[in-house]
């Protein structure tokens, strides 16, 4: 297989490999097994539908794309569809080899149909998941520069509101006012087709990271690439059978999705049930009434059909594969327990198209990710980029048949390094060469297989503050006659609960700056400067809503304690303006006003949701003195 230059590309359109990155930048292609050894011209649509259908007897009448609503397509069936539609790419849209084609709709028959439909007429196929909203879809527009989109009829709304320039937009499956449905123009055209002869590398899919902030990132993959995870994965741990009936919850816009209900089932002449969208419960339930025997999803949707007591309902599945997230080991037993099946764990990613590291059956360690499966290396190295020893944790490495290429992304070389691709994860490999995963090595958020981005703003303010940390180094400082004080709040960050009670009275006393009934500034242990006795003061009130009227009260202060980001907190001295009449908060308005304005409010305001219960309220406090 040729590793430093691309065989004759047949795109008239080279807009892919001209923003392929650079070669040296690449990460090194392992092609260790037989099975991944291809000519240099390759269709995977030929391949996935026409060569199964030629090589299996009586191919084209085996049952292929089934759905929910009693659909079932047969190979021949989903064949002659995909060659309508690309006739009518070809012939009525003016599409040429190279052209990108977004595709947006959930799991259904005719989105695999126009799936296939691209790849035979040699265009790039971009799916997407319906789930994105236009300011989304708009910003993979402007990566992708695609020339057509068909979607389906029920989602066509937040793609038209995205304005993405010079896109032409076809519906499938029912009619939208304004839009032409490619499926009904297909119903006049040919169901043979003569495919493309594309080359093995050229691009045949731009596959978006599944962030949902950030900058995307489109994934370039060759025909190569979509056979390789069937031919290494699939074959060798899966081991799916012809009998065998695909079922799962995964989009197939996601690369977990497409490998395991279109790309694995079609390779061995197997069949695959669409589901549009489900709930574990209605997820088992389809399983026991369709009979399906391989089932995708992730960790959380297999303890809830269990939680639901559907484990009756899947007594027929003989695979199950579980991919997205990590698996706890005590939901693998727990699987084991009520159902017999030995859930087969995994971790892939958008960048290697599938799963690269996985055990089934006997090789099986619960808790364990698995070793590498066959054709893919991996590795631990740390932070320096150097090989680490068995039992330290470290980044995660890989290579094999397939790599990270990004299109014209500059994050290329954050992705692959020194040939080897870093998949943001932090591992432990034994002894044995199993893989233990320990964390994400960067500050990705991984929620049913969603990849989820902080993004450039609250990472730098993700950190959850502990209780610990002193609040007062968060409150802006006042001016109260010649001195000048923080003032605190009843429910700001403050100390634990087991603080003793002579800190309390200590932190109490520091915290009153004034007497009732006296404008002269005190001492920090609440005596009158001047000589005139005075009232013995008690602890002001905080009028701020946040605090609802009650006394304030000081937490204990440990000098030695700061914030880790005080600098992005620390803000000028502010005196006190005089009370504003009139003003809508109401006496020493203006205070407030500019306290609950303050970096801390700003601080929870743009953290992510779930860590703001983590930071600090703003201090609910007006002037120290009325």
């Amino acid at each position: 297989m040729p590793q430093n230059e691309l065989t004759p590309s047949a795109h008239v359109d080279t807009f892919c490999r001209d923003n392929l990155p650079p070669r040296e930048l690449w990460p090194q292609f392992c092609f260790d097994v037989p099975e991944v050894h291809y000519p240099e011209r390759l269709n995977a649509a030929t391949v996935l539908l026409d060569d199964v259908i030629d090589g299996m007897p009586g191919g084209a009448d085996r049952p292929c794309v089934l759905a929910t609503d009693g659909t079932r397509w047969t190979y021949g069936e989903l064949r002659a569809r995909a060659n309508r539609v690309a006739h009518v790419l070809v012939e009525d849209l003016g599409l040429v080899p190279g052209n990108r084609v977004l595709l947006r709709g959930p799991n259904n028959p005719w989105l695999v149909a126009v799936w296939f439909a691209v790849l035979k007429a040699g265009g790039v196929v971009v799916p997407t998941m319906p789930m994105l909203r236009p300011k989304e879809l708009a910003a993979i527009g402007e990566v992708g520069r695609f020339d057509i989109a068909i979607c389906d009829h029920r989602f066509t709304e937040d793609l038209l509101r995205a304005g993405v320039k010079d896109l032409r937009t076809f519906t499938y499956g029912g009619a939208v006012e304004g839009l032409a449905d490619i499926t009904a123009l297909a119903e006049s055209k040919p169901d043979v087709f003569d495919d493309v002869d594309t080359a093995a590398d050229d691009v045949s899919m731009l596959a978006f990271t599944s962030g949902t902030t950030g900058r995307p990132k489109a994934t370039m993959h060759f025909h190569r690439d979509i056979l390789a995870n069937a031919d290494t994965f699939s074959r060798y741990v899966l081991q799916p059978r012809a009998d065998d009936v695909f079922i799962g919850t995964p989009p197939i816009a996601f690369t977990f999705g497409l490998g395991g209900l279109v790309v694995f089932p079609l390779r061995v002449g197997a069949s695959t049930l669409m589901v549009e969208k489900a709930t574990p419960e209605q997820l088992a339930d389809l399983v026991a009434e369709h009979g399906a025997t391989v089932c995708f999803t992730a960790p959380t949707a297999y303890r809830a059909m269990l939680a639901k007591g559907k484990a009756p309902q899947l007594r027929t599945l003989r695979r199950a594969v579980s991919a997205g997230e990590h698996l706890p080991r005590d939901t693998w037993e727990r699987v084991n327990e009520e159902t017999g099946l030995r859930l087969i764990d995994g971790i892939g990613s958008t960048e290697m198209l599938h799963i690269f590291i996985s055990a089934a059956d006997d090789d099986i360690r619960p808790g364990s990710t698995g070793r590498p499966v066959p054709g893919y290396q991996a590795k631990i190295v740390d932070k320096a980029g150097r090989d680490a020893p068995d039992g330290t944790p470290g980044r995660l490495a890989v290579k094999g048949p397939t790599g990270c290429r990004y299109l014209a992304d500059e994050r290329q070389v954050l992705y692959v390094q020194d040939g080897w691709n870093l998949t943001g994860d932090t591992f432990i490999r034994d002894e044995d060469g199993y893989f233990w995963y320990q964390a994400r090595s960067d500050d990705m958020i991984i929620s049913s297989g969603y990849n989820i981005s902080p993004g450039p703003r609250s990472r730098r303010r993700s950190s959850p503050t502990p209780r610990s940390w002193s609040a007062r180094s968060w409150a802006p400082r006042t001016r109260t006659g010649g001195t000048w004080s923080r003032p605190t709040s009843c429910r700001a960050a403050g100390s634990p609960r087991s603080a003793g009670r002579r800190a309390r009275r200590r932190c109490a006393r520091r915290s009153r700056t004034t007497s009732r009934g006296s404008s002269r500034p005190t001492s920090t242990r609440g005596r009158s400067t001047s000589s005139t006795p005075s009232r013995a003061p008690r602890p002001a009130r905080c009028s701020a809503s946040c605090c609802a009227g009650r006394p304030r009260r000081a937490p204990p202060r440990d000098p030695g304690q700061r914030h880790p980001r005080r600098r992005l907190v620390r803000h000028r001295r502010r005196r006190a303006l005089p009370p504003l009449r009139g003003h809508p908060l109401g006496r020493g308005g203006r205070e407030r006003a500019a306290h609950h304005a303050g970096p801390a409010a700003a601080l929870r305001r743009r953290a992510p949701r779930a860590l703001r219960g983590g930071l600090p309220r703003p201090l609910g406090c007006g002037s120290a003195t009325r």
